[in-house]
């Protein structure tokens, strides 16, 4: 199905893991279109409670935009790349349907993510990486401005004055400097990353799906909304929760003191 990624679901869990290793799975226009695919995918399985993404092997996350393929399209645009359509018809899609997606998403970061693979972390809602891997807004070594929602998540995630300095250098940050600025959530050796991905999982694979599904919703729009409009959104959002399976079994749960056992519903 997939010739770029490897896509497996078991017990509930979406792993989606990019596999493109003699390029540090960079992100080719087919691989793009195959990640905003396999999102769709688990977001319309039933069955999926929570996403997991990285790439295979132990080097690299991903490298960023495949530009070997970028040269390939100036040598037949007259030396001249196109790039705002790319954006709007391959990267726009791709992080838009990790942020749309009614699932937690958690990324695996192994290796290097530089770049658009920089931003495809970044869109993630729980991100863990080991020690010794990198990000780099490397962007602007050749030329160009951090894309793919990057200039959207880093001043909220680290403030705009060090997002600028990351973005203007492209400097790398390694996982325990990325986790004290809270670009990721936390950063683990590399022999403890499964561990700590695994209990992320064990966690968001039993948890009440659907609230954590609304609350993202309404989280993400609380970037650009104000206290009158989140407090609308609050209680429309909750208003829909009310009347879900998971909320009478939480409240009942609570009531006879015992474990909840959500369903996601």
């Amino acid at each position: 199905m997939y010739e770029n990624l490897l896509y497996a679901v078991t017990d509930g869990v979406c792993r989606i893991t990019l596999n493109r290793p003699q390029v540090y799975h960079a992100l080719s226009a087919a691989l793009i279109q195959e990640i905003t695919s396999a999102i769709d995918d688990a977001g319309n399985d039933s069955t999926v409670r929570v996403v997991v993404i990285t790439g295979a092997g132990d080097k690299a996350f991903c490298s960023g935009a495949d530009l070997k393929e970028g040269f390939t399209k100036v040598s037949t645009l007259g030396g001249q790349l196109n790039l705002g359509d790319s954006l709007r018809e391959t990267y726009n899609p791709m992080i838009k349907a990790m942020r749309q997606l009614p699932k937690p998403i958690i990324g695996r970061i192994n290796g290097l993510a530089a770049g658009a693979g920089c931003s495809l972390a970044l869109a993630c809602d729980v991100v863990v990486c080991a020690d010794d891997a990198y990000f780099s807004q490397i962007f602007v070594n050749i030329g160009l401005m951090p894309d793919a929602g990057s200039t959207f998540f880093l001043p909220r995630l680290i403030g705009p004055q060090r997002a600028f300095e990351l973005c203007s250098t492209g400097r790398r940050v390694y996982g325990p400097e990325a986790a004290q600025l809270g670009l990721v959530s936390r950063s683990v050796p590399v022999s403890e990353l499964d561990q700590v991905v695994d209990e992320l999982v064990a966690y968001y694979v039993t948890a009440p799906t659907l609230a954590i599904g609304l609350m993202k919703k309404v989280l993400n729009k609380s970037f650009y909304s104000d206290l009158d409009q989140q407090l609308k959104q609050e209680a429309d959002n909750q208003n829909v929760l009310g009347r879900s399976s998971d909320t009478m079994e939480g409240i009942s749960a609570f009531l006879m003191k015992r474990q909840a056992n959500f369903s996601g519903k």
